[in-house]
């Protein structure tokens, strides 16, 4: 089973490397670039989970009413994307259901920085798919920590995905930096190893990102915009030959409950 998720957020990453980009201009950018997710999603019709800060949901809602409308998952991506506080936990994922009539029961914190247990449980979350199980330097160290879903106190944790050896990270970078036909390897490994890949993007990398002004390492905007969206699309079809199956994260976790209680 193959789980695709999108951070849809503010595009402030120039601002880590002390480049200049405006509010407006970061919706923007990610604008476009859920317009071309949703695009392709649709083509191929697959569903997929779209984890949100409450910033960017209320200055999109035609497209968060869109992609809920087209039977994908809405998630909380807490109220700011560089600025968290506990209460946001609650809060965002309350005002998410409100703005837009819906369940919301999975989070994923920006940076897929570390959070409280307690606070995710308190806060009326399902599941949790915020740890990455490798070790990215000056980001975390989850090299020890289960690739396969696993209960922490009353929340489900579902890591993303990781290759089988060496725990390579087969998130965003991975996929605009590696060939695609070795991200299909390790891909395909994985899920056999686990039983589900477990993939996350952003919008902003299917948008054009290479302005000098926002100071963005190479790494970083390689293969976006229109190669992205050729890659990706290139991707889904290559996993829907192979007879891999899409689900929100939601479902999935669901169903893996179920079959996982003693």
């Amino acid at each position: 089973m193959i789980l695709l998720s999108f951070d849809i957020e503010e595009f402030d990453m120039p601002l880590e490397y002390n480049g200049e980009i405006a509010l407006e201009e970061q919706l923007a950018v990610s604008r476009k670039g859920l317009q071309n997710i949703l695009r392709i999603l649709n083509e191929n019709h697959i569903k997929a989970t779209f984890f949100s800060t409450v910033v960017f949901a209320e200055n999109n809602k035609d497209l968060i009413q869109q992609l809920l409308s087209e039977g994908h998952e809405l998630a909380s991506h807490t109220w700011f994307h560089s600025d968290f506080e506990e209460k946001h936990l609650s809060e965002s994922r309350k005002e998410l259901e409100q703005l837009f009539d819906t369940k919301v029961v999975g989070l994923r914190m920006p940076r897929m920085s570390p959070v409280s247990e307690d606070a995710v449980s308190n806060a009326g979350y399902f599941y949790n798919s915020s740890i990455n199980p490798t070790y990215l330097p000056g980001r975390y160290n989850n090299f020890s920590v289960s690739r396969k879903p696993f209960w922490q106190k009353k929340v489900l944790q579902f890591p993303a995905s990781v290759s089988t050896i060496f725990r390579i990270p087969l998130f965003w970078l991975s996929f605009h930096n590696f060939p695609l036909w070795i991200y299909k390897l390790l891909s395909r490994l994985s899920l056999s190893s686990t039983g589900f890949l477990n993939i996350y993007f952003h919008p902003w990398e299917f948008a054009d990102i290479s302005d000098p002004k926002y100071k963005l390492p190479a790494f970083t905007f390689k293969n976006t915009n229109e190669v992205m969206i050729k890659r990706f699309d290139d991707f889904i079809k290559w996993a829907k030959k192979n007879n891999y199956q899409f689900s929100t994260t939601r479902d999935f976790l669901e169903n893996w409950t179920q079959k996982n209680k003693n």
